[in-house]
């Protein structure tokens, strides 16, 4: 095995522990006997638990001797996360888990049309892909019109959660700067924790006496789309392109529907499921696009 194929393996590894762990997040949400809000404190809450001595101790110069600036940008991802967090996962409980997956990853074509109203224009196959998008969710969400309002509400929980996401991803950007993964995601999530508990407890909903089915699906969220994703997809932008990275991501979809339908018995709705693809190939499109334009121009020097 040569040095580039073994390099390529951890990577490989990385990316499929990170697919099946985001997979796992919204049937875990679906399945867990508990308030989404409760759940989404929970989890953010937990996993600023586990990041703290991180923080305080090797990360400890560069918490301290970040700038005001880049910290405030940490601060205020933590609010965007937050409403991502309170929009997204009461969807799940509400819909189906593989049509709020679907609406959410509109996350990358929010983010264009942000970075379009900053002055930055997507390319015309960016265009393309937000065209294909819009239209696919439109065909998801008017195929659930004929189930529920609950159902709609649900497309429309998602969708808002697919906003929050990328409005996260720009601020997060910005603290990114001077901020490793690690400080920054502390602070995400120490103030996204605050945040949610502060609702829950306005809302008087309950933080605790769930059964332990439940407590085992927060663990795992926690466990596994919390820290052990989001760490593996970090760990694979170290070695691969974020277009690659960001069109895998595009897998928890049909991965978290397979789970829900083997685990849950959800089986995905027919008249959706064109909708859902429409949506996911606009996405991946979009992506492509936006790489291919942001791509300096090639160095006969460089391999392919």
């Amino acid at each position: 095995m040569n040095e580039r194929s073994s390099a390529r393996l951890p990577t490989v590894l990385a990316l499929t522990v990170a697919v099946l762990a985001v997979s796992s997040s919204a049937p875990l949400i679906a399945f867990a006997a508990a308030p989404a809000l409760a759940i989404a404190f929970w989890r953010n809450a937990a996993a600023t638990v586990v990041l703290t001595p991180i923080t305080y101790g090797p990360r400890r110069a560069e918490f301290f001797g970040a700038s005001r600036r880049a910290k405030l940008f940490g601060v205020l991802a933590g609010v965007a996360l937050a409403a991502h967090f309170a929009t997204w996962m009461p969807s799940v409980q509400l819909g189906s888990v593989a049509t709020s997956s679907a609406l959410v990853a509109t996350q990358p074509v929010w983010q264009g049309l942000i970075a379009a109203a900053q002055g930055r224009r997507p390319s015309t196959a960016a265009w393309i892909g937000i065209g294909l998008a819009v239209a696919g969710a439109a065909w998801a969400t008017g195929a659930d019109i004929n189930v529920s309002p609950q159902a709609v509400l649900a497309d429309v929980l998602a969708l808002l959660g697919g906003v929050f996401a990328a409005i996260y991803t720009a601020l997060g950007e910005r603290a990114r700067t001077e901020l490793r993964t690690t400080t920054y995601t502390w602070i995400c999530y120490g103030v996204c924790a605050v945040i949610l508990l502060v609702v829950c407890l306005a809302a008087g909903l309950d933080l605790g006496g769930y059964d332990n089915h439940t407590w085992a699906a927060i663990l795992g969220l926690v466990v596994g789309a919390q820290l052990l994703g989001h760490s593996m997809f970090s760990y694979a932008l170290e070695h691969t392109s974020a277009t690659t990275v960001s069109v895998l991501g595009l897998v928890e979809v049909p991965g978290a529907a397979l789970l829900a339908w083997i685990w849950l018995g959800q089986e995905p709705r027919a008249a959706a499921l064109p909708g859902v693809a429409l949506l996911l190939a606009g996405v991946a499109v979009f992506i492509l696009g936006a790489a291919r334009s942001a791509r300096p121009a090639v160095d006969p020097t460089l391999p392919d």
